[in-house]
């Protein structure tokens, strides 16, 4: 997917969860993000999609003047349907006026720029529709290419250098010498093998042997690794080597709740 492809698809799983949410129960929990509320969620998905236009939009080399215009979701339910739609349209038309190597600001300590928040915000609206899902008790579904797209933006971006020297504990959890797990998606091109380093995890997009392996449908290997569904949940997922590797991986990837 490129970025025009990314936007289009932001634009279009933003309006399917704003369908969802719309005149919801603003106090509603969502199990997958246990510390939030359905109001904490909505807020995240188009203050994010907002702050993300202006970095974009504004060719922002350093990220404090997007924080700082943070726009709070509305308090009424009954609003959050324009109010996010706007949001997703914002994004988009700011994603217009740049081309992929125009200097933006990103966290991932890779100089990535538009092509990074373009697979970012569609990663975010992929998983957050699945918070959505279990909050409201709505059938989540996400076909193959694009399951696999969302989860290779949230591997990239969880063993991204940035994100290992902003999140200590993260970094410390995950050091290790050497230990592999190898992801592969069945229904659609699409496999990585993470390996534990001592000051990084490397992922490569690869077919080896590891130390602990899980391959099954790319939409149930996206909530299994982000954390929105139990691996004892996804029967459809196939496990091989060490449990407790995988156990350990997943338990650490806490990007939103923690």
């Amino acid at each position: 997917m490129d970025t025009s492809a990314y936007l289009n698809s932001v634009v279009e799983q933003t309006s399917m969860f704003a369908d969802w949410v719309h005149g919801k129960d603003a106090s509603a929990p969502v199990p997958t993000c246990p510390k939030w509320t359905l109001a904490d969620l909505v807020d995240h998905v188009g203050a994010t999609q907002r702050m993300v236009a202006m970095l974009v939009g504004e060719r922002m080399t350093e990220p404090s003047s997007a924080y700082a215009r943070y726009v709070p979701a509305p308090t009424d339910s009954a609003q959050w349907h324009e109010w996010l739609t706007d949001a997703a349209a914002e994004a988009k038309h700011a994603f217009e006026s740049v081309d992929d190597d125009t200097p933006v600001w990103d966290p991932s300590g890779g100089a990535a720029g538009v092509p990074f928040w373009s697979r970012r915000l569609f990663g975010e609206a992929c998983v957050h529709r699945a918070d959505a899902a279990a909050s409201l008790g709505t059938r989540y579904e996400l076909a193959p290419e694009p399951a696999v797209a969302a989860t290779e933006d949230w591997l990239d971006t969880m063993t991204s250098r940035g994100y290992w020297e902003n999140k200590p504990d993260f970094a410390n959890a995950m050091r290790g010498d050497g230990q592999t797990l190898h992801f592969h998606a069945t229904d659609a091109p699409g496999e990585w093998l993470a390996r534990r380093e001592p000051d990084m995890v490397v992922l490569e997009h690869t077919h080896t042997k590891a130390d602990v392996a899980v391959r099954g449908p790319a939409a149930d290997l996206l909530l299994v690794l982000s954390r929105r569904r139990p691996l004892d949940a996804a029967p459809s997922l196939e496990l091989h080597g060490d449990r407790a590797l995988l156990d350990h991986w997943i338990d650490h990837m806490d990007w939103v709740t923690g």
